[in-house]
Protein backbone atom coordinates (compact mmCIF):
# COMPACT_ATOMS: atom_id res chain seq x y z
CA UNK A 1 0.00 0.00 0.00
CA UNK A 2 1.24 3.46 -0.82
CA UNK A 3 1.93 5.87 2.02
CA UNK A 4 -0.67 8.24 0.58
CA UNK A 5 -3.40 5.56 0.42
CA UNK A 6 -6.71 6.53 1.91
CA UNK A 7 -7.26 5.68 5.56
CA UNK A 8 -10.63 5.06 7.21
CA UNK A 9 -11.56 8.23 9.07
CA UNK A 10 -14.94 6.67 10.00
CA UNK A 11 -15.62 2.98 10.67
CA UNK A 12 -18.03 2.91 7.71
CA UNK A 13 -15.13 3.77 5.37
CA UNK A 14 -13.65 0.30 5.89
CA UNK A 15 -16.45 -1.43 3.93
CA UNK A 16 -15.96 0.84 0.93
CA UNK A 17 -12.19 0.58 1.07
CA UNK A 18 -12.23 -3.21 1.22
CA UNK A 19 -14.36 -3.48 -1.93
CA UNK A 20 -12.13 -0.98 -3.77
CA UNK A 21 -8.96 -2.84 -2.75
CA UNK A 22 -10.43 -6.29 -3.47
CA UNK A 23 -11.35 -5.17 -6.99
CA UNK A 24 -7.87 -3.65 -7.46
CA UNK A 25 -6.16 -6.81 -6.20
CA UNK A 26 -4.34 -4.64 -3.62
CA UNK A 27 -3.30 -7.27 -1.07
CA UNK A 28 -1.12 -4.88 0.94
CA UNK A 29 -3.93 -2.34 1.01
CA UNK A 30 -6.38 -5.01 2.18
CA UNK A 31 -4.04 -6.15 4.94
CA UNK A 32 -3.60 -2.54 6.05
CA UNK A 33 -7.32 -2.34 6.92
CA UNK A 34 -6.70 -4.63 9.92
CA UNK A 35 -4.87 -4.19 13.19
CA UNK A 36 -1.61 -6.21 13.24
CA UNK A 37 -3.24 -8.92 15.39
CA UNK A 38 -6.67 -8.74 13.78
CA UNK A 39 -8.68 -11.83 12.85
CA UNK A 40 -10.48 -12.68 9.62
CA UNK A 41 -12.92 -15.58 9.30
CA UNK A 42 -12.29 -17.53 6.09
CA UNK A 43 -14.86 -19.30 3.90
CA UNK A 44 -13.50 -22.75 4.86
CA UNK A 45 -14.21 -22.11 8.55
CA UNK A 46 -10.58 -21.36 9.38
CA UNK A 47 -9.44 -18.10 10.98
CA UNK A 48 -6.59 -15.92 9.66
CA UNK A 49 -4.89 -14.28 12.65
CA UNK A 50 -2.42 -11.45 12.26
CA UNK A 51 -1.13 -9.54 9.27
CA UNK A 52 0.82 -12.41 7.67
CA UNK A 53 -2.10 -14.85 7.68
CA UNK A 54 -4.56 -12.15 6.56
CA UNK A 55 -2.20 -11.19 3.70
CA UNK A 56 -1.95 -14.84 2.57
CA UNK A 57 -5.76 -15.20 2.70
CA UNK A 58 -6.24 -12.14 0.50
CA UNK A 59 -3.52 -13.30 -1.91
CA UNK A 60 -5.56 -16.45 -2.50
CA UNK A 61 -8.85 -14.53 -2.65
CA UNK A 62 -7.79 -12.05 -5.34
CA UNK A 63 -5.64 -14.44 -7.39
CA UNK A 64 -8.38 -14.96 -10.00
CA UNK A 65 -9.33 -11.25 -9.89
CA UNK A 66 -13.02 -11.67 -8.98
CA UNK A 67 -15.10 -8.50 -8.90
CA UNK A 68 -16.91 -7.50 -5.73
CA UNK A 69 -19.96 -5.28 -5.37
CA UNK A 70 -20.49 -3.00 -2.38
CA UNK A 71 -23.20 -4.04 0.04
CA UNK A 72 -25.84 -2.04 1.83
CA UNK A 73 -24.17 -0.62 4.91
CA UNK A 74 -26.17 -1.10 8.10
CA UNK A 75 -26.09 1.57 10.84
CA UNK A 76 -22.83 1.48 12.79
CA UNK A 77 -22.98 0.89 16.54
CA UNK A 78 -20.36 2.90 18.44
CA UNK A 79 -19.12 2.45 21.97
CA UNK A 80 -16.15 4.66 22.76
CA UNK A 81 -13.31 3.56 20.52
CA UNK A 82 -15.09 0.43 19.24
CA UNK A 83 -17.50 0.14 16.34
CA UNK A 84 -19.67 -2.71 15.10
CA UNK A 85 -20.19 -2.51 11.35
CA UNK A 86 -22.29 -4.70 9.08
CA UNK A 87 -23.29 -4.91 5.43
CA UNK A 88 -25.83 -6.95 3.48
CA UNK A 89 -24.30 -7.96 0.17
CA UNK A 90 -26.26 -8.27 -3.09
CA UNK A 91 -26.17 -12.09 -2.79
CA UNK A 92 -27.84 -11.93 0.65
CA UNK A 93 -24.67 -12.53 2.66
CA UNK A 94 -24.40 -10.46 5.84
CA UNK A 95 -21.00 -9.31 7.09
CA UNK A 96 -20.14 -8.23 10.63
CA UNK A 97 -16.96 -6.48 11.73
CA UNK A 98 -15.51 -4.87 14.84
CA UNK A 99 -13.32 -1.83 14.26
CA UNK A 100 -11.19 0.09 16.74
CA UNK A 101 -10.24 3.77 16.66
CA UNK A 102 -6.47 4.10 16.39
CA UNK A 103 -4.31 6.68 18.20
CA UNK A 104 -4.26 8.83 15.04
CA UNK A 105 -8.08 8.88 14.82
CA UNK A 106 -8.34 6.41 11.94
CA UNK A 107 -10.18 3.07 12.17
CA UNK A 108 -8.98 -0.49 11.59
CA UNK A 109 -10.77 -3.80 11.80
CA UNK A 110 -9.97 -6.05 14.75
CA UNK A 111 -12.47 -8.81 13.87
CA UNK A 112 -13.96 -9.52 10.44
CA UNK A 113 -16.68 -12.12 9.92
CA UNK A 114 -17.52 -11.69 6.22
CA UNK A 115 -20.26 -14.35 6.07
CA UNK A 116 -22.64 -14.45 9.01
CA UNK A 117 -25.83 -15.31 7.13
CA UNK A 118 -26.07 -16.54 3.56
Amino acid sequence: MHADAEHATHPEDLSRLIVERLNAGDVDGLTALYEPHGVLALPDGEIATGSDEIRRAYQRMVADRPQFEPGIQQPTLLSGGLALTSSRLANGVVTVEVARRQADGTWLWVIDQPNVIS
